[in-house]
């Protein structure tokens, strides 16, 4: 009996063992397969993912190299555990329909044909300032009415990360109009317009008398934000990319929603260094007169701020164009970044160590060590600050250094520069 019921029990565990490889194995070929694809036109693009997929590609004037089936009427098969190659002579999109022993749909990866692009490198530091659209809501506090009792008006009414547009269905924009608009209207309930989520929605809150004539509503607010980074591109128009990142609230963790913004000339006063569990910071001075701007900011968003240069910068008059890089083009390996955390622009030796074509997020996709002893000496490694300088390999711009490791400042993660030009 008992040997029986041992036998029964190693099947169900041989069992529950194959469904989880099977899983596992499901899961790795998903992260294996790219989700999307850019190939610039009229370019040879050679991929080596080495899964056992079958691909299908409508014949819509897109070559498939190397191993593509014989040429027929229908779509064209290609075999992904061998090395292919993808062309394209306009650009477009199109799909190549993954399948599983060349039956079974496994997934769809899309596929972006982009004109050939030039730009300039940069790694330059920036200074950032940005007014926000509505005035941000940090959090709530409890005031002091003028009985001497305590009140929170805010409290359970108005979140973090909530953006108030209007007082009364007027319009606000500044924390200095916020507060004439709740001395305006006294003790009466108040209705604030507000944007929660995305969504525009109204609130009721009621004033606290704490004064003669003034009045709180107990909401901490921010309308503007400064910040030092790193310019990544500029383009023949003078476009720009910089940080790999987005400029979020340190208190709500959120992703500013911009009205508008300006770009500095910044200069490097200081660094503190990378520690473990502590990430480094580089110290800016940011001259807001008007003769130091170099630009606007009208975007921001995952993989970056954008916006336009009034002229090229003046470290930057001297610097050749490069071409753009795509993210199958990377390899593990030897490449570079720019910064300019010395005082002066210059390349430093880091080491891709993994690319993940896949990454849940877009601007985590390249690991990298830094290998250059002089900026190992001079920073510990990635520092804040630094989020924006280029990463250059086998001539070509890749990506962009984002993030620091906290445990260790010798390490960095970094977004591929075709999500940054994506925007």
């Amino acid at each position: 009996m008992w040997y029986s019921k041992f036998q029964k029990r190693c099947r169900w565990l041989a069992f529950a063992g194959l469904v989880f490889i099977c899983i596992f194995s499901y899961y790795l070929l998903q992260q294996s397969v790219p989700n999307k694809i850019r190939i610039v036109a009229g370019r040879e693009e050679t991929f080596d993912l080495k899964v056992p997929i079958t691909g299908e590609v409508e014949d819509s004037g897109i070559e498939v190299l190397t191993n593509q089936s014989p040429k027929v009427d229908g779509p064209v098969h290609i075999d992904m555990n061998q090395t292919f190659t993808l062309k394209s002579s306009q650009e477009g999109t199109f799909s190549i329909d993954c399948k599983m022993f060349g039956i079974f749909s496994f997934k769809e990866v899309d596929v972006e044909v982009v004109s050939d692009e030039m730009v300039v490198p940069c790694g330059i530091p920036i200074g950032i300032y940005v007014k926000t659209n509505g005035i941000l809501a940090i959090g709530t506090g409890t005031v002091t009415g003028i009985d001497g009792m305590n009140y929170e008006p805010a409290y359970h009414v108005i979140k973090s990360g909530d953006y108030i547009k209007t007082v009364n269905e007027q319009a606000v924009s500044t924390k200095e109009e916020l507060i004439e608009k709740v001395n305006q209207f006294g003790a009466e309930d108040l209705v604030l317009g507000l944007v929660r989520n995305g969504e525009y929605t109204q609130i009721k809150i009621t004033p606290v008398k704490v004064g003669e004539e003034e009045y709180k509503i107990g909401v901490w607010v921010r309308d503007d934000m400064a910040g030092v980074g790193t310019m990544t591109y500029y383009t023949a128009d003078l476009e720009y990319g910089a940080l790999g990142h987005p400029v979020s609230d340190a208190d709500t963790s959120t992703t500013i929603q911009l009205e508008e913004g300006l770009l500095y000339e910044t200069k490097i006063v200081g660094i503190t260094k990378g520690e473990k569990g502590k990430p480094g910071e580089l110290a800016g001075i940011i001259d807001y007169e008007e003769k130091y701007c170099m630009g606007t900011v009208s975007g921001n968003s995952e993989s970056g701020i954008y916006g336009k240069l009034n002229q090229v910068p003046a470290a930057l008059t001297s610097e050749s164009y490069v071409p753009v890089g795509m993210k199958q083009e990377m390899e593990l390996g030897p490449a570079t970044i720019i910064s300019s955390v010395s005082g002066e622009r210059r390349e430093y030796d880091i080491h891709i160590t993994s690319l993940d074509f896949n990454c849940e997020s877009e601007n985590k996709g390249i690991q990298f060590s830094v290998t250059d002893e002089e900026l190992l000496n001079l920073t510990g490694g990635i520092v804040q600050g630094m989020s924006g300088s280029p990463i250059l390999q086998n001539g070509k711009l890749v990506g962009a250094v984002t993030h620091v490791f906290i445990q260790d400042s010798t390490k960095g993660y970094g977004i591929f520069i075709e999500n940054m030009l994506k925007h």
